[in-house]
């Protein structure tokens, strides 16, 4: 499905030559750890780009998804929920990959939770200059059990930051996305698609592979396993196809990086049931997104402190 839609570069495509009437513009998506915001994306898009769980910190880079409709082309950046509790050089490096991302935007969506306002929220918030349009995202509002509280609480809002349009919404219903998409189009500028108009994404393949084995892992782990863990992708190679009507194949290798020894036997399972299960689910979805048939080897290791090593937190892929 995906393939020839992701791309391995995250420079602007050249798109052809622009009609009169296109609009293209950078919208950055922010708040902090689970309010939802790589759903948002992946809505928004209207296909899964960027991995969800319930365990913060999911997301762990700058994720950019586009949409064409018409003549507009959004260009949406997903970024990790800003990390106020830790301060190790994960978290820094996550940290600096959100403050990029509100530098240079076109509009904010600033996502919170409908009804609520942390000292999370506002330590987010205090990021966003008042140059730049924002759009206050009230999301999972269909966990609100008394929208009337909605309209007060919006109004404090408002005297928090001078936001140019509150949404409140869920992000699974399909009616909020898209006039959250038709609020976004009044602010993209006229020029230029930066993009194709069949492109979901400016990561590769390659990447989602990895993405989607650490969601299978925090899925199947719960809390027991600590945020820390990640994914390093050691083998990725396409063959063609060897027949007619037969899909490409994705031989892939993978390494699960834990800081420790108990943490490795957590994922391996009992009789290695769980890393099964991790490696089946992975592939069964990267087939399906990737429109491939999928070999994947899963490896676990143990690298203590790796999130508080600068270098080492480089060298696994993080900015």
């Amino acid at each position: 499905m995906l393939e020839g839609l992701l791309k391995g570069s995250a420079r602007r495509a050249d798109a052809g030559t622009p009609s009169a009437d296109q609009r293209c513009g950078l919208v950055a998506i922010v708040g902090k750890p689970n309010v939802g915001k790589s759903t948002l994306l992946n809505a928004l898009v209207g296909q899964k780009i960027s991995i969800t769980s319930r365990k913060a910190q999911t997301t762990r880079h700058r994720i950019t998804g586009m949409r064409t409709q018409g003549d507009k082309q959004f260009v949406f950046v997903d970024t990790p929920g800003f990390q106020t509790v830790h301060s190790n050089a994960l978290n820094q490096s996550l940290n600096k990959t959100v403050v990029g991302a509100v530098a240079d935007v076109d509009l904010i969506l600033f996502v919170v939770e409908a009804g609520s306002f942390t000292p999370a929220d506002a330590r987010v918030l205090a990021l966003i200059g008042e140059g730049i349009p924002t759009v206050l995202v009230a999301n999972k509002l269909d966990n609100v059990h008394r929208r009337g509280d909605i309209a007060p609480w919006l109004q404090q809002m408002q005297a928090k930051h001078a936001f140019t349009e509150f949404v409140p919404m869920s992000a699974k219903s399909p009616k909020d996305v898209e006039r959250l998409l038709a609020i976004c189009a009044n602010f993209l500028p006229q020029q230029a698609w930066w993009y194709g108009e069949d492109e979901l994404t400016d990561r590769s393949e390659k990447f989602l592979a990895s993405e989607l084995v650490r969601e299978k892992l925090f899925r199947l782990t719960g809390d027991e396993l600590p945020y820390t863990s990640t994914v390093v992708i050691d083998k990725f190679e396409e063959e063609p196809p060897q027949k007619k009507g037969q899909k490409r194949l994705l031989r892939i290798a993978a390494t699960i990086v834990v800081e420790r020894d108990g943490h490795k036997a957590m994922v391996i399972g009992d009789k290695g049931e769980r890393i099964k299960r991790i490696g089946m689910e992975t592939r069964v979805e990267l087939e399906k997104l990737a429109d491939a048939k999928v070999f994947l080897e899963l490896w676990v290791k143990v690298r203590s402190g790796w999130a508080d090593d600068e270098a080492r937190v480089r060298s696994f892929g993080y900015e």
